[in-house]
């Protein structure tokens, strides 16, 4: 498989994301669902927090990845639902280092919603990884 990233623009680069990831002879694409911060039982963890959240969230979808055989390295999208934008900025830096470290740069979005599925949610992370 072959994964291009397409970017007519640098501005994004410090952000750590990409316009567009380009997926040639995949032959595994793992859709998944929201990853919150949640424990294993699924009750909600580190409220008010939107880093903790936001690390909680990517161990857990990590754990997804794992168990389907993944890598970080192998997302090409991932979407952001955040409750406080300004909140998940403050956050990003230590996102885009974790996912950097593991050589992921994927296509992205954010997007600011009034509530999530729980009201201690402040983010839910979802996306696609393709091999």
């Amino acid at each position: 498989m072959e994964k291009r990233a397409v970017n007519p623009w640098t501005w994004h680069e410090p952000l750590g994301f990409a316009h567009a990831i380009e997926v040639a002879g995949a032959h595994k694409t793992l859709y998944f669902a929201g990853q919150t911060s949640a424990d294993d039982d699924g009750t909600p963890i580190h409220p008010g927090d939107m880093g903790a959240q936001l690390n909680r969230a990517l161990d857990n979808l990590q754990q997804v990845l794992d168990r389907a055989g993944l890598t970080l390295a192998d997302l090409v999208r991932l979407n952001y639902y955040v409750t406080d934008i300004p909140a998940f900025h403050r956050a990003q830096p230590t996102l885009s280092a974790r996912l950097e470290a593991a050589g992921c740069r994927p296509a992205s979005t954010l997007i600011g919603v009034a509530g999530l599925a729980m009201p201690e949610f402040l983010i839910e992370i979802e996306g696609t990884a393709a091999v």
